[in-house]
């Protein structure tokens, strides 16, 4: 039977701001450009989803906006426990995944006493074959409101929003929220911690109930900061068991230097890489 494709949000990309699940509302800043090849796995009793090897792809286009692209390659790993039929009955599959797309557009300036207030609208479009159980098989939608505000060292961040995909059997649509704080440690490491909700997801998904989940990751800088090693693993606090983990380099050049989420540096592209895919 037809298995269940983990929905994007939990990748990312990002099912969100590599490498959590949570976003930011920062875009990076104008005529700047971010890279990422990273793998991620999510998985329940039900299924074990992965993405990877998978790029992402961001560039500051206007102030205040920037335009992204995630392209997978995915993989299901179904249970095959016949208690879970039907998301986790089925062959493993592997090929590529439905492709993401999105905008983030800043419209309130964080100052002193307020916080920035953004939103990162994604399009997931269906690249993956649903027949297989590695896509949707339909356009579906992110729709979420990010607040973020700094001190110092410290930054937090978060906000929710809803997974808008309908008239696809198996799959519905979801809330989801999150929180994030994250320290920076010197000039080498920034860690943080995050809660993470999403809804039920459907019953072609391994993410079948609802879940509350604590994830701790972070940064390692090669290059302060142009050059960066992304990694996050999480697990299910409250509601449904389930499994997230994220592992990501990340490259980073422009105008000026920052962190993942935020502005860009000097450097060059990765090798290979040219300033646009």
């Amino acid at each position: 039977m037809k298995t269940g494709f983990l929905l994007c949000l939990l990748s990312i990309p990002a099912w969100a701001g590599p490498p959590f699940q949570t976003d930011d509302p920062e875009p990076i800043d104008f005529r700047n450009y971010e890279f990422y090849t990273f793998a991620s796995s999510d998985g329940t009793s039900v299924e074990t989803d992965t993405e990877g090897p998978a790029v992402e792809f961001n560039w500051g286009a206007l102030p205040n906006v920037h335009l992204h692209i995630i392209i997978p390659a995915a993989a299901i790993f179904p249970s095959n426990n016949p208690i879970l039929t039907p998301a986790g009955t089925g062959p493993r599959e592997f090929g590529i995944g439905d492709i993401e797309t999105g905008i983030k557009y800043r419209f309130v300036q964080e100052t002193k006493h307020q916080p920035m207030i953004g939103t990162f609208v994604m399009f997931e479009l269906p690249a993956g074959n649903a027949e297989r159980g590695l896509g949707v098989g339909k356009t579906w939608y992110k729709l979420p409101l990010w607040v973020q505000k700094s001190f110092g060292p410290w930054t937090t961040y978060g906000g929710g929003g809803e997974n808008v995909i309908s008239g696809v059997p198996g799959y519905r649509s979801y809330p989801f929220a999150g929180w994030l704080v994250q320290r920076d440690l010197g000039k080498k490491w920034t860690l943080g911690t995050e809660v993470f909700y999403h809804g039920p997801e459907g019953l072609a998904t391994p993410q079948t109930r609802p879940a509350t989940m604590i994830d701790i990751g972070g940064y390692y800088k090669f290059r302060d900061p142009g050059f960066q090693l992304l990694f996050c693993y999480g697990h299910t606090a409250v509601g449904q068991t389930e499994n997230y983990a994220y592992l990501g380099l990340y490259w980073t050049w422009g105008k000026k230097a920052a962190d993942p989420g935020k502005a860009v540096n000097s450097f060059g592209p990765p090798i290979g890489m040219g300033h646009s895919l």
